[in-house]
């Protein structure tokens, strides 16, 4: 009878109860049917366990409990839960958190235990596929989470190495892991880290990328203010330099804060090359960003309303490239503009050997085509061609992104306005990326604010004796050290 009223209980309740059978029944009745789910009893049912077959290692399940339970009396079984692998637990909430995150729930007459024997189908450590190098390591993250903790375990042998875990997600849980160096990151950016991540209200997180969404400072604008990358190397290298990185379950990529608009330029082959080697490419790259940006809005903007800018010898040769297109040069610009996002977004979702056969052939037999249509001029598919290339020197694709779509703007203004509409179109995005913030970090810095000594590893990339070590990874505000303006 006494079992049968506490049975009656709702099933909400602590599972501290010593009762057995109510505790096992109530976790049972919480996952339902689910296939997955397992329930042996033991020792004349005095001993119960719960676990979902499909998060945890078979092996390890049959080798520390299975086959123990088995050949250990009851009496004798006390000793056996006195072991590190048996965490004793209190509550329903952890114990199916517990189940959930891969382990078995093991029931006694008076404790509840959880044992980690978790066998989570992992893939292998391999290179990344968007952030390639020439030089150095070439291993990526995973979406196991505890692999990807030892990739940087691996690089960082120090106690110093601080985490902090958060939990995402009214149905998901998923975990999240914010890492910093003691003594270097400062602990107000962890804090404001932190705090932000516990504020999301969501049902489920994805992805990283959708997380540092949720946190941005100004979630309406098309540049990313949080640097992601899938290199363990280069997550390293941004701890030492005195930043915070976050980790989220099942994404191979992590976070970084803060970030400014240069993080994204920056490429692991810089350093592992001569320093002059380094400081040209990192230049060509902002090279390559004022002509993915202008170019085809500078000759939309000549040939519409500028053409006392072009020399003698190529205006004839321009005119007679126009002769035979009926449309002015703003919307052939456009059209031309569409047709390579669409080969781009092609070749990007196509499987590997295909996408490059669409990128190639379908450009050039497009391009042709059209030529030879009168739908657009030669002279526009180079310039368009050379602005399509220029921004695939951005080494991270979700900057690359944006500054194509920032790139019609341009286009735009220039048909409307002619140069002036360039210069403003260019006024708009400088004075907006000097506005923005990542985590109350400025941006733009080192430019705005005017940081010299940073220009050494960000505009360029100095010889490593030039570099400090260490990077101050704090906003400028007023009353900071005066020396970093110098």
């Amino acid at each position: 009878m006494k079992i049968k009223k506490t049975f009656q209980k709702d099933a909400d309740t602590d599972l501290s109860n010593p009762i057995t059978e109510v505790n096992y029944k109530k976790i049972r009745s919480k996952f339902g049917d689910s296939f997955d789910l397992v329930h042996r009893s033991f020792h004349q049912d005095n001993i119960h366990i719960i676990y979902l077959s499909t998060l945890v290692d078979s092996k390890t399940l049959e080798w520390e409990i299975l086959s123990p339970l088995r050949e250990v009396s009851f009496h004798a079984s006390e000793n056996f839960f006195q072991q590190s692998l048996f965490k004793r637990v209190h509550n329903q909430e952890e114990i199916i958190q517990g189940i959930l995150d891969g382990n078995v729930t093991l029931f006694t007459g008076e404790h509840t235990y959880l044992i980690d024997v978790q066998g989570l189908e992992e893939r292998a450590i391999s290179q990344s596929e968007s952030e390639t190098v020439i030089n150095g390591p070439h291993d990526s993250f995973t979406e196991a989470l505890k692999t990807n903790v030892s990739l940087i375990r691996r690089r960082v042998r120090s106690p110093r190495l601080k985490m902090i875990t958060l939990s995402v997600g009214e149905i998901s849980k998923t975990k999240v892991l914010i890492l910093y160096i003691e003594g270097i990151a400062k602990i107000d950016i962890v804090n404001q880290l932190k705090e932000r991540i516990q504020s999301i209200q969501v049902d489920s997180i994805s992805d990283s990328n959708v997380l540092i969404q949720m946190i941005d400072d100004h979630q309406n604008s098309p540049f990313p203010q949080f640097y992601t990358t899938e290199r363990p190397d280069i997550a390293v290298t941004k701890l030492y330099a005195g930043k915070v990185i976050g980790l989220v379950e099942d994404s191979p990529s992590i976070f970084c804060t803060p970030s400014s608009f240069f993080d994204f330029f920056e490429s692991p082959d810089d350093y592992n090359q001569r320093w002059t080697i380094g400081t040209a490419v990192r230049i060509l790259r902002f090279f390559a960003l004022f002509i993915t940006l202008i170019l085809t809005a500078f000759y939309v903007s000549i040939c519409t309303f500028h053409y006392e800018m072009i020399p003698q010898s190529l205006l004839q040769s321009l005119m007679q490239s126009r002769s035979r297109v009926p449309f002015p040069p703003f919307v052939e610009a456009l059209f031309l503009e569409i047709v390579i996002e669409l080969l781009r977004e092609a070749g990007a979702r196509l499987p590997t050997k295909i996408g490059q056969t669409i990128g190639v052939v379908g450009g050039i037999v497009i391009g042709q085509a059209a030529v030879e249509a009168g739908i657009t001029s030669n002279i526009l598919i180079i310039v368009v061609s050379v602005s399509a290339i220029a921004s695939f020197i951005v080494p991270s694709y979700i900057m690359s992104a944006s500054i194509r779509i920032v790139r019609f703007l341009f286009i735009i203004m220039a048909g409307f306005l002619g140069n002036i509409g360039v210069f403003f179109a260019l006024g708009i995005v400088t004075i907006h990326l000097t506005g923005l913030t990542n985590l109350s970090s400025p941006y733009f810095k080192p430019v705005s604010p005017i940081l010299f000594n940073n220009w050494k590893d960000s505009i360029i990339r100095a010889p490593f004796y030039k570099i400090k070590k260490r990077q101050p990874a704090h906003s400028f505000m007023p009353g900071d050290d005066e020396n970093e303006r110098n």
